[in-house]
């Protein structure tokens, strides 16, 4: 299990738990569980609770189960199943020999349905959906009783029993609790038990017709395992009196419900319904596309699962809905990056630059630092040569004001190599484009000899056209244009209507260092001042990987974090 690398604030979770432990309430025992639904893949806000409830289980010498909530055969499968172990264990964390699923407890919560019917707590009803929808009332008017709602204990049985061999369609018969129809809570309003689903389950098979609904299902799998207590989002706060009224009419064991706000994000959604829509429409690639917000995403993207734990941990536990900057994800992402990334050269859009006072067929052996930040990470060699690429947004024939980089006549320096000066510039007879400059260097200007103290004030990256190899690197931006996508339903009406069109950009003409073709699926850089990237692990084959940027190098939360403080 992942341990806590440094005690975080206190919240009100672990207050409570403190004071549980201090009470001697469950014994001593603090024991959570992360119930994820197998019909979709894990997201940024799974992960916040994945790492609040394993977190708590580790700081307090506890357990921490994984559970699938498999009760809707129709949307789960076993591939959602494998993803979220992945993702779980990719986070840092294990839930050891600690695996169940609802489905494991399809037969006692049968039997706890019919003690529940022989206490004359539950009943089968007749009414369509749309009439129980109907009947329950609002939030201003009371529900009213169901027609069916007063059948004997034995014609309840019965109609159970019959639901249960496949009698009925599915729709025809639910079995619903008996509270109070007048309740001002409308969860308490006879909330249906279980329904007809007649789909094969992925681990059940065809053994059942009926499933538990997950109100009736998520207290009573946290009473089986014995859950100390049971972390929920805010949205399940007005279930908890649900929850507590089937434990304690069952009279088993209870666990306590605990609500906290769940993580919002701007510049995406965190809705798996409209995940599942992107997906499905194929406005991405898949549940793994690296501008999707799920961690198979963000871990194609290049995203440390340290980072994400660090997000996780910045942004804290409440109980106050709010909607976190995507600048600070990238934030936490860029400052473990900065520590642990090998630095490499690549130039994305090319201009071949000529030497013209460097001597033909000779390369140039120069050293290049692997990490400033790391002391231990060495340095590597890079080859200087009469002819180089720099990037083509690095030279202006006709410059604004402060432009340090390259223009005909003045001079930058070349990272780890040389100052040069544009002496010449060379364009297309037909369409005027620069397609060439010819530029002169100053040999006595050798970056890192005592001697090469004249400063410039750019400073290019660069390779040796000798020493240089193509490859393929992917831009990436938010996937939506506005921060909230589903907000202004005027100018963005549906989901389509907010995607940014300029989300990716794959460009195929760039060039690498020769050393970046070893580079294994997963692995890291920062390529100077472009970014950081990661060998992408779908589209990479030994020898050509393919590079997808994690996150510019520009920190916007840093500059938002500065002025207000109080953000952090």
């Amino acid at each position: 299990m992942q341990t806590i690398d440094s005690d975080p604030p206190i919240h009100f979770i672990q207050n409570i738990i403190a004071e549980d432990l201090k009470t001697g309430k469950y014994d001593g025992r603090v024991h959570t569980r992360f119930p994820p639904e197998p019909n979709g893949y894990l997201h940024i806000g799974h992960a916040k609770s994945i790492c609040l409830n394993f977190g708590l289980a580790s700081r307090y010498s506890g357990k921490c189960n994984l559970r699938f909530d498999d009760t809707n055969p129709s949307k789960e499968a076993e591939e959602y199943v494998r993803a979220i172990e992945e993702d779980v264990r990719w986070l840092g964390f294990d839930w050891d020999d600690r695996l169940y699923y609802a489905s494991e407890n399809f037969d006692q919560l049968y039997e706890f349905a019919v003690r529940l019917i022989k206490k004359g707590k539950a009943y089968v009803d007749a009414l369509s959906p749309e009439q129980i929808r109907a009947y329950r009332g609002t939030l201003s008017e009371p529900g009213r009783d169901s027609p069916h709602r007063d059948k004997s204990v034995e014609e309840n049985l019965d109609l159970f029993q019959r639901m249960r061999v496949g009698e009925f369609a599915e729709g025809e018969k639910v079995l619903r609790a008996k509270i109070d129809m007048a309740s001002g809570n409308l969860n308490l309003r006879d909330p249906v038990m279980y329904r007809i689903l007649k789909s094969p389950h992925h681990r059940t098979g065809d053994k059942w017709c009926i499933y538990p609904m997950y109100d009736f299902t998520h207290g009573q799998s946290d009473s089986l395992e014995r859950i100390t207590h049971s972390l929920c989002t805010l949205e399940f706060e007005d279930h908890r009196p649900l929850y507590d009224w089937f434990l304690n009419e069952l009279n088993i064991y209870r666990p306590q419900q605990i609500e906290f706000a769940r993580l919002n994000l701007n510049y995406t959604v965190l809705s798996k319904r409209k995940l599942l829509q992107l997906v499905e429409e194929k406005h991405v690639s898949g549940w793994s596309d690296p501008r999707m917000p799920t961690l198979s995403g963000m871990r194609r993207r290049g995203y440390p699962p340290e980072a994400i734990r660090d997000f996780c941990e910045r942004v804290g536990v409440s109980k106050s809905n709010s909607t976190v900057d995507f600048a600070l994800l990238e934030h936490c992402v860029r400052d473990n990056l900065n520590r642990t990334a090998l630095r490499a050269m690549v130039v994305v859009r090319p201009l071949k630059v000529v030497i013209e006072n460097y001597p033909e067929d000779h390369a140039e052996e120069l050293t290049a630092e692997n990490n400033p930040e790391d002391s231990t990470a060495g340095s590597r060699k890079i080859f200087f040569s009469r002819t180089l690429y720099i990037e083509r947004d690095d030279f202006m024939e006709n410059p604004p004001a402060k432009f340090f980089r390259l223009v005909p006549g003045k001079e930058v320096r070349l990272k780890y190599a040389y100052i040069i000066k544009c002496e010449r510039v060379i364009k297309d007879e037909n369409t005027g484009d620069v397609i060439e400059l010819r530029c002169t260097y100053d040999p006595e200007t050798k970056s890192g000899h005592s001697h090469a103290s004249r400063k410039v004030k750019g400073t290019l990256h660069w390779l040796a056209t000798t020493h240089a190899e193509p490859v393929e690197v992917r831009l990436y931006d938010h996937l939506f244009r506005n921060e909230n996508p589903t907000a202004d339903e005027k100018e963005y009406p549906d989901l389509q209507s907010s995607l940014n069109p300029d989300s990716l950009e794959s460009i195929r003409g760039a060039f690498m260092e020769p050393f970046l073709k070893t580079a294994a699926s997963g692995d890291r850089f920062q390529f100077l001042r472009m970014g950081y990237f990661c060998v992408d692990n779908e589209s990479s084959a030994p020898g050509a990987p393919v590079f997808n940027r994690t996150v510019t190098l520009r920190d916007t939360w840093a500059k938002i974090a500065k002025k207000s403080p109080r953000r952090r």
